[in-house]
């Protein structure tokens, strides 16, 4: 946080050196660093919980252990909940391919029937009837006496021998082989996310000595800036999830009574995935019409109920985003959309969906950094509102 002496100028080649470097750590070591990510920020969410406890003469560590266990039991209960809702749809599962089927035959009818009638329109008769004389047939029938030859076998070009698998160890085939790659793929996702609740723990029970630890790396002003730049990101992490769970809450609750009014089954499940996923920025709007456009399959066979579902969805979604997403979660993250665009542009390329639902946090915390920093802070009006 030292800023450099006068008259000597920043080395630009270093800058992008170090940009990119940091780029190929983000993207190579990208499992650790959303595992971080993710355990900072429920850290930071639940440390307001465990002062509570503080406060009433309990040690960090028992307060920790108790916070993180109840919010794993309702973890753990409301992922229950979801199971046997998903159970009892998977039943179902026969009874919405027969009913896709059936739409998917009644669309392509009528596209069918649609073609027929633009062909009629627009082909004058005189050449439909032209065409219905031309034979089925148009290729050339052989002369007399010349029989046509045979035609010549394709050549078949010898490839490179494939080698013998070693013995004992059969050829992977490529289904084997995709379903070897994606089931290492889930072992690496499923090992990092067991860290997490081992992160949150130590995390919570070790805040002080962190805090502590972190301060005396710096000196005077410096430290100054750095434990307003640590309160500044937690203050911002906390307003963020807490701003966005009360929104998904309310879209939750809301499309669930809207849904069970329009006779939709599983609204207990396609409700909060619904008020959830339209939370998403940019991608929210069509990914929430997703399940209970799937849920109504079964149900609707006329396009109106279609119509006033997308309707519904999309107004809640509008109003949540543009009414109360800056009451509740935009007076603490003030970013202004260019920055916001970009950040989830750069975090979606490198992390895929989850980077779309950590681009906004990981730039208000470096916001929340540079706005405290003297240093930073024309960088942080640049990236605020």
């Amino acid at each position: 946080m030292h800023s450099p002496p006068a008259g000597k100028p920043r080395s630009s080649p270093l800058f992008f050196i170090a940009f990119g470097v940091a780029v190929a750590l983000l993207y190579y070591g990208r499992l650790f660093v959303i595992t971080l990510v993710i355990a900072i920020t429920i850290a930071f969410l639940l440390d307001p919980f465990v002062e509570l406890l503080m406060k009433l003469r309990l040690p960090r560590a028992l307060a920790s252990f108790l916070v993180l266990s109840v919010s794993l039991l309702l973890l753990y209960l409301a992922g229950l909940a979801a199971y046997s809702q998903v159970s009892v749809l998977a039943n179902d599962l026969p009874t919405y391919s027969e009913r896709i089927g059936t739409l998917v035959g009644r669309v392509t009818d009528r596209v069918e029937r649609f073609e027929r009638r633009a062909y009629e329109i627009l082909v004058p008769k005189r050449l439909r009837d032209s065409e219905a004389r031309v034979p089925p047939s148009a290729a050339p029938e052989p002369r007399v006496g010349r029989p046509r030859p045979p035609a010549p076998p394709l050549p078949v070009e010898a490839g490179p021998a494939r080698p013998p698998a070693p013995a004992g160890r059969p050829g992977r085939v490529p289904l084997l082989a995709y379903l070897y790659g994606y089931a290492q793929t889930f072992y690496a996702v499923a090992l990092m996310a067991s860290f997490v609740p081992f992160l949150v723990y130590f995390m919570l029970s070790w805040k002080d000595h962190f805090r502590r630890s972190y301060l005396q790396l710096f000196q005077g002003q410096d430290r100054y800036a750095a434990g307003r730049s640590w309160e500044g990101i937690a203050d911002m992490a906390r307003a963020y999830v807490l701003g966005n769970f009360v929104l998904g809450i309310f879209l939750s609750v809301v499309s669930a009574l809207f849904f069970w009014v329009m006779g939709l089954p599983y609204f207990l499940l396609v409700g909060p995935l619904s008020g959830f996923l339209s939370l998403i920025p940019y991608i929210g709007l069509p990914l929430s019409m997703v399940p209970p456009f799937f849920v109504a399959l079964g149900v609707y066979d006329r396009l109106t109920p279609y119509v006033i579902i997308g309707a519904v969805v999309g107004f809640l979604h509008l109003l949540a985003l543009n009414l109360l997403y800056p009451k509740l979660v935009g007076s603490r993250v003030h970013l202004n959309p260019l920055v916001v665009t970009v950040a989830l542009m750069f975090f979606g390329l490198l992390w895929g969906g989850i980077g779309l639902i950590l681009a906004i946090p990981i730039a208000a915390g470096v916001k929340a950094v540079c706005d405290n920093v003297p240093d930073l802070q024309p960088y942080g009006r640049l990236l605020g509102d």
